[in-house]
This record gives C-alpha cells, sequence and structure tokens, in this order.
C-alpha cells in the first residue's frame, strides 16, 4: 500500500462511530459468521479468545455469529451457539469480557433459521421446521405455517434474548433477516404465502419482522442499539430481490426503520456492485440513503472474489480496498464488516489501518477447520 493509501485507509476508517449508547473505535466491525466451534451450543473459552484476538488485532466491533433464539425450530446444529440457557449465558459473559478487555464492542446477531431447519436436527430432534406458510424458498413444501401462538412465542423469543443480551453486558443486538431465514421468509414473497395480515404485499410482509423489531426495542433501554441484518439474495437463490427499485425499498424500510431499526447491515456478494440501474450506490448505501439510518456494507472486502468460491475449497488472495477507501470517504454507508479475511488474519485491521496490506494473510479454506 502507497503512503497515501495508508494516509486514506486510516483517515476513513479510523473514525469513531457512535449509535445510542454503543461507541466503536473505527468503522471496521467483524461479519457474523457461522463456525460451529460451541459443543451443545455453549461458546467455549476457545470462542471468547476468537472474538478477543480479533478486537485485539483492531477490529472496532465485533458481530457474533449467529446464534440461536429460545425457540425449540429456532436452530439445525448442536454445535451453534444458544442464545438462552444459564449454560450458554455463562459463556458469553466470557466473550463480552474478553473483547471489552481488547477495546472492542460486541454484539450478538439473534437467529432463527425457519424452514431451512433440517428434519430430525439437533438442537432439539423432534421439532418440526416452521415458516410463513410451510413451504421452502422456492415454494417447495417444507415443515408447517406458523400459527399466531407461533408467530408470538417467536417474537417472545426475540425480545427475551434482546433484553438479555443487554444484561450481560452486550452492546447493541443484531437481528438476522437477511439470507432466506426466519425473518426473511416472511419478507420473500417465494415463501410467504399467506393470506392473513402476515402475507400479502410487500408492507404486510414485513409486518412479523416489524414486530420483532419493536419487541425488541421495548425489552431493552433507550441507551442500547438494534441492527438489523438484510440481504436481497438467498442462499440458492442469488438472484433473488425483496426490492427491484429504490421506491420498493423505501416500502420494505420504512415499517422496520419506524418499529425501532438504529442501523441497517446490508449484505451482499460483493460489495462494490451497484444495487440499482444508474448510480453506483451498493445496497448500503442505498439503505442509507432511502432509510436515513446508518448502515454497514458487508460482501468479500479484501478478497479477489465473492465468498461461495472460497467456502467451496478455493483460496482468496489479499486485494486492494482503495474502492472501499473511495465509498467511506463519501460516506455511502457507516461501516464495513469484514468476514473471511479476518478469518485468515486476526490482525487484518490494525495491518489495514497502518497500511501493511501486504502483511496481510490470505484466506484458505483449510482456516475453517480451526478456530484461528
Amino acid at each position: 500500500m502507497t503512503d497515501e493509501n495508508a494516509r486514506r485507509a486510516a483517515d476513513a476508517l479510523s473514525r469513531p462511530f457512535a449509535v445510542r449508547g454503543l461507541t466503536s473505535r473505527n468503522r471496521i466491525a467483524m461479519a457474523p459468521m457461522t463456525r460451529q466451534f460451541s459443543p451443545n451450543g455453549v461458546p467455549g473459552q476457545d470462542v471468547a479468545d476468537y472474538y478477543a484476538r480479533r478486537a485485539a488485532g483492531g477490529v472496532g466491533l465485533i458481530i457474533t455469529e449467529g446464534t440461536y433464539v429460545d425457540h425449540a425450530s429456532a436452530g439445525t446444529s448442536d454445535r451453534v451457539p444458544l442464545f438462552h440457557g444459564e449454560d450458554a449465558f455463562a459463556g458469553w459473559a466470557g466473550v463480552v469480557d474478553s473483547v471489552h478487555r481488547e477495546g472492542g464492542a460486541v454484539i450478538p446477531q439473534l437467529w432463527h433459521v425457519g424452514v431451512t431447519r433440517a428434519e430430525g436436527a439437533p438442537p432439539v430432534a423432534g421439532a418440526e421446521p416452521v415458516g410463513p406458510s410451510g413451504v421452502s424458498l422456492s415454494g417447495e413444501p417444507k415443515g408447517r405455517a406458523m400459527t399466531q401462538k407461533d408467530l408470538d412465542d417467536v417474537i417472545a423469543a426475540f425480545a427475551d434474548a434482546a433484553a438479555a443480551a443487554e444484561r450481560l453486558g452486550f452492546d447493541g443486538v443484531e437481528l438476522h433477516g437477511a439470507h432466506g431465514y426466519l425473518i426473511d421468509q416472511f419478507l420473500w414473497s417465494g415463501s410467504n404465502r399467506r393470506t392473513d395480515a402476515y402475507g400479502g404485499d410487500i408492507v404486510a410482509r414485513t409486518r412479523f419482522a416489524a414486530e420483532i423489531v419493536a419487541a425488541c426495542r421495548a425489552a431493552v433501554s433507550d441507551a442500547f442499539p438494534i441492527f438489523f441484518r438484510m440481504s436481497q439474495w438467498k442462499t440458492d437463490a442469488y438472484e433473488a430481490k425483496l426490492a427491484r427499485t429504490p421506491e420498493e425499498l423505501d416500502t420494505l424500510l420504512t415499517p422496520l426503520a419506524g418499529a425501532g431499526v438504529d442501523v441497517f447491515h446490508a449484505s451482499t456478494r460483493r460489495y462494490w456492485l451497484p444495487e440499482f440501474d444508474d448510480t453506483d450506490l451498493n445496497l448500503a448505501g442505498w439503505v442509507k440513503k432511502i432509510s436515513g439510518r446508518p448502515t454497514v456494507s458487508v460482501g468479500s472486502v479484501g478478497l479477489d472474489g465473492d465468498f461461495f468460491g472460497a467456502f467451496q475449497g478455493n483460496s482468496s488472495s489479499v486485494t486492494g480496498i482503495d474502492q472501499l477507501l473511495d465509498r467511506m470517504e463519501r460516506d455511502e454507508f457507516d461501516m464495513v464488516a469484514v468476514g473471511r479475511a479476518l478469518i485468515a488474519d486476526p490482525e487484518w485491521a490494525a495491518k489495514t489501518l497502518r497500511g501493511r496490506t501486504e502483511d496481510i494473510t490470505p484466506f484458505g479454506a483449510e482456516m475453517l477447520k480451526t478456530l484461528r
């Protein structure tokens, strides 16, 4: 990296970011990534050390891997951490303390997988997959449609988890509303065929998400921010679009912002691609412009290709961040979340801020086998 780019990186990325009671010392977040290193759903000292290494390496905000809320059908693995129960909470308290000791802020991502749950899978082997309409993202029969009691129970589970996060000392909370999981299944017309108040046009399809946001907002203090992760694409439906125009995106965002979302985390496969025609704004840029809320952008930051090839066994070399700096300098979005580059090198943030990108360790799929 040239001296000029090093100066630009320091100037653009070193600025603090604050929302409600959360302050990140810089504009770099660790993206949530499922790692499955929590046996029986309990994060141990190795998980706490994993996150703390990234905070020690300069990350301002840690967003944890997705964690299952307290609902029987929420999860599909007994190695993904829970966000309920005494043992899991003790583990998360250790994560909070470890990250805070290294100067980082930390928020958990709260998750329900919906109909993507595998039949008979742990952590609750007998639980049936549930979703808006008992169909998969592509419309094939899967699981069962949620009753009003199911909806109320899941909304309460998210609210209880948000309140627990504040009690444990987290700095905020993120709701996983992306990638074809439960909240997104309600947003997506392909999986939401309901004819009641939770289905129909795009406004009706946001009702479940907005009620979760509002319940979480009511369960925590005014100082505690709520992040909402969203995406257009779904797993195995990479060209999906919740909103095909800025006007449709406005219709989607307005109920969520009104319910209490403080920060939108806009997930894309490649952060540098424009979301709509006639402008190079990416999804996070459009969400910020339309909603007026701060945004986090994510999608293959610091890598030479998108994440799918890497997770299929390909290695990724380190690439420059000129385009990222261009976008940060014009405040297109407020933070950038970094994923596999931080799995590869816990000091990615510090090296980038100091202009030492040539020293960054590139990502390889073998790195997913351990908590480095």
